[in-house]
């Protein structure tokens, strides 16, 4: 679904390698501490590239699918129980095919909160202030404990083992980008490490089309990737009239193989491939 941040607000902190960036562009957002490529990673890597995908609309589902096994390419993805195209949620058993297979081909797997569950800001009384975007309170604000924004994380990891009989990767992703230090220390006391994007790594694909056509995204991404960058886009876009995988994300990956990149998953990724078990 539809993430945009307004501009100027960026997250409060950041514990992962690469820097967020907000979809509306904050004007000076903090640099990206771009890692170093995977270890591996082929000799003839010239870098590694970290592609990501945030569950959506789910309209570029098996597209996305399709591109990657086309191209030998393994990706991190990021799950919510989110309103499909198809008329059910990302998370519903309709879609257990859909992540078995993926599960099967060596993807790695975060959690982006089972409701899509943005963060607005934290209370004086300790307790954090959400508003879930799907679930029975969607659309509500709510205040939850760090106990129960942990049990948000994980309510995707629960139903994930229900799907396809495999855990999670133990890495969660704000929807929005929205983080805060109370959610950053919530997620790592329940065995999740934040991981944001490289400011380089923003697919552009929740802008207006009209304003921010494909060729554009494609060729600002192309000159500006490096080595160690997270690369962040979504399974469909409810908002945007020219869908952004379809025109780029195969001619993204062949540009970037065409400059002797290779691809990881965040399993890899040297901030995260220490923590390779879930509590």
């Amino acid at each position: 679904m539809k993430h945009l941040i307004p501009a100027g607000r960026v997250s409060a902190m950041l514990l992962c390698a690469s820097a967020m960036l907000s979809p509306a562009h904050a004007a000076a957002p903090a640099p990206a501490a771009t890692a170093p490529a995977a270890s591996s990673a082929p000799a003839a890597c010239k870098g590694t590239i970290y592609m990501t995908f945030d569950t959506g609309s789910q309209s570029q589902a098996q597209l996305i699918a399709d591109v990657l096994n086309k191209r030998h390419i393994k990706a991190t993805f990021f799950l919510a129980n989110e309103k499909t195209t198809r008329g059910d949620y990302s998370l519903d058993p309709s879609w257990a095919p859909y992540w078995k297979a993926r599960v099967a081909e060596g993807h790695a797997f975060g959690t982006h909160t089972f409701d899509h569950v943005y963060w607005k800001k934290d209370l004086a009384n300790g307790l954090i202030q959400v508003k879930p975007q799907f679930g029975k309170d969607g659309g509500k604000l709510a205040s939850f404990t760090d106990k129960q924004f942990c049990e948000e994380l994980r309510r995707v990891d629960t139903r994930f083992q229900e799907l396809t009989g495999h855990k999670l990767d133990p890495f969660w992703r704000a929807p929005g980008g929205y983080t805060s230090p109370r959610t950053l220390a919530a997620g790592s006391a329940c065995g999740y490490q934040h991981a944001g994007w490289a400011p380089a790594g923003y697919s552009g694909d929740e802008l207006s089309s009209d304003k921010y056509p494909n060729a554009m995204l494609l060729k600002k991404a192309l000159a500006n990737l490096r080595s160690g960058d997270i690369f962040i886009s979504h399974m469909g876009i409810w908002s945007r009239k020219d869908a952004w995988a379809p025109a780029n994300l195969d001619a993204l990956i062949s540009g970037l193989q065409d400059k002797g990149f290779c691809f990881a998953t965040l399993r890899e990724h040297p901030a995260y491939a220490q923590k390779k078990g879930q509590p």
